[in-house]
């Protein structure tokens, strides 16, 4: 497993922007996948974006396509959540995520169960 450090949360008002960052340490293959998950309180989590490491390739739930942008500094060994044109429904608590067992396809990336490794969760509040 690797191990994940989010950053980043915050509060903000509606319209507003947040990044946040993961650190990794650890190995992560080309043919893994990372990902930001969400839950709010009283709610189901969530995946919000999805990363395939080799590919680059990426996918968002409906209810951010066009507001956030994951995104990988490889030197950095970040994996980043641009969050733009916020609303209070983004209200919850950010976890950044790892599948390392192998995948051959992006789509394979948006099987949520898979994931294995997880940070401890950033918390973005929406006012």
């Amino acid at each position: 497993h690797v191990q994940l450090v989010e950053s980043g949360g915050g509060s903000v008002q509606a319209g507003g922007s947040l990044r946040l960052s993961c650190t990794l340490s650890g190995y992560i293959d080309s043919k893994n996948c990372m990902a930001w998950f969400r839950q709010a309180p009283g709610k189901e989590r969530e995946g919000v974006a999805f990363l395939y490491i080799g590919s680059g390739s990426t996918t968002y739930a409906d209810s951010v396509k066009g507001r956030f942008t994951i995104s990988q500094d490889n030197a950095k060994n970040t994996l980043y959540l641009q969050m733009n044109s916020l609303s209070p429904e983004d209200t919850a608590m950010y976890y950044c995520a790892a599948r390392t067992t192998w995948v051959f396809t992006d789509a394979a990336c948006r099987d949520e169960n898979d994931y294995n490794s997880w940070g401890q969760g950033t918390q973005v509040t929406v006012s």
